[in-house]
């Protein structure tokens, strides 16, 4: 519990401050919006196109050594982030940042619901989703400290004792664990890979290139090839790395879409938030942090109380509300986010669109991984953490394309014009969330996946 969940706390933690360094990045390396948005892209670009093979990996390798592995690639990539002397290098650094994260997110989601039975998940990942809630609620305010109190550089030195002593810790302490021995299945890793490169870069490229564009048509559409070669390829492999069976599981495939629009909700509406506060409002970075606790220091708390709630009545009604009060705190701060208003009436749907994020961080991953066998866990959360960095990337794409559609960066009122469309984009993408959650399983936990609550029984 300790060591998955510090793991990630500091991915977690990483994509938070960079958001609330951004202007910081933006006056002291002269980038454009769509570099600030390469800053957070390149690293879901990386991570979507790692995530499902790394997991494959852990299974067959061995889910101690790989994450390690991981932990240690994501250390040595916050040292370059934090000597990197352009926004170019540090781009880079990000993305080798992204292909760590694609490592430690699953496999830490892995080892630790394997190590629980089926009726105690809700209540172990709550508790873990509320230790990652920590990193959001402290990303913004540790950020603005640092950054105020030294530079950006340091967000990433953050990370690296960390990562040392995180690294020691689990090659002696977490069980050495795999999945089904069996062959690597390298056709739908390559397969899975490219498509998921593809279909993000497409998304991420979309705004700057234009959507109607040679680039991101070629994108998209090989994106879309590679997928269903990869959907054609794992029909008929003896050993598939995604097996087709886990998406006729209306409960896993609901529930991995709430994933992936909760993802977008957040990660977008965290993305614009931030600089909100700074270049519509004036607030220094540290002011900005504090400003966002009332929205990002609720999974601490509510995190933990949803994931056991969720283990008695069920995943459904704490995901299906959850996304609702997303979306409606969200679009209520798109109707309040002008450039004079009192930070005081922003408070309330902070709040509340907080508590909504909240009941969905550990329910949706957890109700996913539920519905499939203990011998699949592997494999389901790497598809999860998947969607969830394709809804990351799609969310901020999407919105950043209607913020340059109606404002710019050019003074805080044009940043305000262009803010208050892209937030409410944001809300949409809750509501549509809370309709996918409606489709998943209603029933508690002990009551799912009967193979893999006996599994876990036999274990």
């Amino acid at each position: 519990m300790a060591l998955t969940s510090v793991a990630f706390f500091m991915v977690t933690l990483d994509t938070l401050i960079v958001v609330t360094a951004l202007p910081s990045i933006h006056r002291d390396l002269g980038a454009s919006l769509a570099s600030l948005a390469w800053t957070i892209n390149a690293y879901a670009l990386a991570a979507a196109a790692g995530i499902v093979s790394a997991a494959a990996l852990g299974d067959r390798l061995g889910r101690r050594p790989v994450f390690a592995f991981g932990l240690g690639l994501f250390t040595f990539a916050s040292v370059a982030g934090a000597l990197a002397p352009s926004v170019d290098l540090l781009i880079a650094a990000r993305a080798l940042q992204g292909l760590a994260a694609a490592i430690v997110m699953p496999l830490s989601l892995t080892i630790l619901t394997g190590a629980f039975p089926a009726e105690k998940r809700g209540t172990i990942v709550g508790i873990w989703g509320g230790i990652a809630g920590l990193a959001v609620a402290a990303g913004p305010l540790m950020g603005g400290l640092i950054i105020q109190g030294l530079d950006w550089h340091w967000i990433f030195w953050l990370n690296v004792p960390v990562g040392v002593v995180t690294v020691a810790f689990s090659l002696k302490r977490i069980p050495s664990t795999r999945g089904i021995a069996a062959r690597l299945d390298a056709p739908a890793a390559l397969l899975s890979a490219g498509a998921s490169f593809a279909i993000v870069w497409g998304l991420v490229r979309g705004n700057q290139a234009g959507w109607g564009s040679a680039e991101i048509l070629a994108a998209l559409g090989s994106g879309a090839a590679l997928l269903a070669a990869l959907v054609a390829w794992e029909r008929r492999a003896s050993n598939p790395m995604l097996p087709p069976r886990l998406f006729r599981s209306r409960g896993f495939t609901a529930a991995n879409a709430t994933s992936f629009l909760n993802a977008a909700a957040l990660t977008s509406a965290a993305f614009f938030i931030a600089q909100y506060f700074q270049m519509a409002r004036g607030d220094s970075p540290v002011a900005a942090g504090l400003h966002m606790l009332t929205w990002t220091a609720t999974p601490i708390v509510v995190a933990p109380l949803a994931g056991r709630l969720s283990d008695k009545v069920g995943r459904r009604r704490i995901m299906v509300t959850g996304m609702i009060l997303q979306a409606l705190g969200v679009a209520w701060l798109a109707l309040l986010g002008t450039v004079g208003v009192a930070y005081s009436a922003l408070v309330l749907p902070s709040f509340i669109a907080g508590v909504g994020v909240s009941m969905v961080l550990p329910t949706a991953p957890t109700a996913a991984l539920s519905s499939v066998p203990l011998s699949d866990i592997g494999k389901a959360s790497g598809v999860n953490s998947t969607l969830q960095r394709f809804g990351s990337a799609f969310g901020v794409a999407m919105t950043a394309a209607v913020f340059s559609a109606t404002g710019h960066l050019g003074s805080a009122i044009s940043f305000d014009a262009g803010f208050r469309p892209a937030l409410a984009l944001a809300a949409v993408f809750s509501a549509v969330g809370a309709l996918a959650a409606l489709a998943a399983a209603g029933k508690p936990a002990r009551q799912l996946a009967p193979e893999a609550a006996a599994a876990s029984a036999g274990a």
